[in-house]
């Protein structure tokens, strides 16, 4: 096995579910919608934190979510709301984190498990093992194993080929496999497959893939089962890219129809902008299909808001983002 980790093959349902998510990543990327605006981004965020959770058997509605990221009080089992509160604080910190580093992971599982498990953040020291269908017991790999496979998993991130789509999701299995941590080895595995998406695209930073496995979780379980038994993750990876391309066409669907805000427009423009100075026509190139009344009526509304700063007048006026403005995850 190259690298250590469980093998593979590019079988055709792969490599045309490789295709199509390029070819709706370039859709949005057409339409200027490969960051979503803060709406859509609380939205999918919240979905993500309850399916993730909901597949280890957090008991809270969306609605409890929901009002937990907003910061309200919810009556509910202690520990599944520190579990939210966790993952909330641990996807805000996504794109802090090195997706090619082992600390980063360990500290990622650090945030997720704190107050859950005795040693958050550290890698099990003790054989564990997992309960499949029906009840039947599967052994985890050996404890001391576990450090050395890991690093051998993230030498094949940082050495390895594989197109960083199949990499997210290989990486996604072979963690699952080695269960390295007591507690808390699903949602970091699927919230680090996210941070590695993001490789990818920075679209993946806010697409509910997590909310997809949900629905299909049995399907996922059997995937883990089935390339822990054969050592073959084909379909652990096939699974995976299903569930992104999926989520991807829904992301595709649910533009269609939809009138930006002058806010969305903007937010857009803040993620290709970045800290520099524009111009009125700078902001027009971003999105062709506007006039220039049109672009000049965000921008006027971009300052009122204090998204903008603006300097000089009229023809001369020149615009950057201001620090202070942030937006809802």
């Amino acid at each position: 096995m190259e690298y250590g980790i469980t093998p593979f093959q590019y079988i055709p349902n792969i490599i045309n579910a490789m295709t199509r998510i390029a070819r709706e990543i370039g859709r949005l990327e057409g339409v200027n919608l490969v960051h979503p605006g803060p709406r859509l981004r609380h939205k999918n965020r919240i979905q993500t934190i309850h399916a993730s959770l909901a597949i280890e058997g957090n008991s809270l509605t969306r609605d409890q979510v929901t009002a937990l990221i907003d910061g309200k009080r919810v009556v509910g089992p202690p520990q599944d709301i520190l579990e939210v509160h966790n993952a909330v604080a641990a996807y805000r910190r996504l794109a802090e984190w090195e997706p090619l580093s082992m600390e980063a992971l360990l500290a990622a599982h650090g945030v997720l498990m704190q107050g859950l498990v005795s040693h958050p953040g550290l890698f099990r020291w003790e054989p564990v093992g997992v309960i499949r269908k029906n009840n039947v017991f599967h052994e985890a790999q050996p404890w001391p194993q576990v450090a050395p496979m890991m690093q051998n998993l993230f030498f094949y991130l940082s050495q390895g080929n594989d197109h960083p789509l199949i990499a997210a999701c290989r990486f996604h299995f072979q963690l699952e496999h080695i269960h390295p941590f007591m507690d808390g080895n699903g949602r970091v595995g699927r919230l680090w497959q996210t941070r590695l998406l993001m490789r990818v695209h920075p679209l993946f930073e806010f697409l509910p893939i997590e909310h997809l496995i949900h629905e299909h979780r049995q399907s996922y379980y059997d995937a883990l089962a089935i390339g822990n038994d054969t050592n073959d993750c084909t379909r652990f990876v096939s699974f995976i890219l299903t569930q992104i391309d999926h989520s991807l066409e829904q992301a595709v669907k649910g533009i269609r129809g939809v009138t930006l805000t002058a806010v969305d427009r903007l937010e857009t423009a803040r993620t290709s902008i970045g800290d520099r100075r524009f111009s009125r026509k700078d902001y027009q190139t971003l999105f062709k299909t506007i006039s220039a009344a049109t672009a000049s009526r965000d921008l006027h509304e971009g300052v009122a808001q204090g998204i903008l700063t603006r300097s000089g007048d009229k023809r001369t006026s020149v615009y950057w983002f201001t620090a202070s403005a942030s937006s809802t995850d």
